[in-house]
């Protein structure tokens, strides 16, 4: 697996899980919200399914 995403990407991704994780839990959005896991674990991990389908990298160019 080719890391596609880039560290502001992964950031958001994993506050965004947690924040729905979270809410989901305290019973405030319902279970939907448990969806959360899907960018928690595609921020964690770096690579998103959608993103290689799409052919869309926010991974910055390495340099030389």
């Amino acid at each position: 697996m080719k890391v596609n995403e880039g560290v502001l990407d992964r950031s958001l991704r994993v506050v965004a899980g947690l924040v729905l994780i979270g809410l989901a839990a305290t019973g405030t959005v319902g279970a939907w919200g448990y969806i959360g896991v899907v960018p928690l674990v595609t921020g964690a991990v770096g690579m998103c399914p959608l993103y290689s389908l799409l052919g869309i990298n926010s991974c910055p160019v390495p340099r030389r």
